[in-house]
């Protein structure tokens, strides 16, 4: 469906602006679906997030402000995030050996089992979201790092 008839606009200063709307509203689009998908399994996709960085440690311990660092929404509270992770038995947070004023967080063997579970959902989610063909897939990939030169 067109942006314009998605918010009821006829028509935009120009292109430029038209772009802007457009990413922030789809955006916006993706951020509602990703919530609806992982509501159930008692996740925000910023602690989803935070389980995939995790993961990405292949064991290995991280610091929360690691974690801040390599989120995809900067404005997160890695902190916070990591405290409800905790409750729910995904992570384990010990004193950094090195440097205890830091806490490394590790991903649980629970907190791997589910991102194993929703994997294949959310390859699914995503194929089912994005509505482009692998070419254009790829095409809007370049296209969106080019963007954020």
């Amino acid at each position: 469906m067109r942006l314009e008839d998605e918010i009821q606009q006829k028509e935009f200063k120009d292109a430029y602006n038209k772009a802007t709307v457009n990413l922030l509203f789809t955006h916006s689009y993706i951020v509602t679906k990703q919530n609806s998908f992982l509501k159930p399994f008692g996740l925000s996709p910023e602690q989803y997030n935070v389980l995939r960085i995790l993961r990405g440690q292949n064991g290995n311990p991280i610091t929360v402000s690691s974690i801040q660092d390599r989120m995809l929404n900067k404005m997160s509270n890695a902190s916070r995030l990591v405290e409800k992770l905790k409750q729910k038995g995904l992570v384990i947070r010990n004193e950094c050996p090195a440097d205890r004023r830091q806490v490394d967080i590790i991903i649980t063997d629970k907190g791997l089992d589910l991102l194993n579970q929703l994997q294949q959902e959310i390859l699914n989610q995503n194929q089912n979201l994005i509505k482009l063909d692998a070419s254009e897939v790829d095409q809007l990939n370049f296209l969106l790092d080019k963007l954020r030169g």
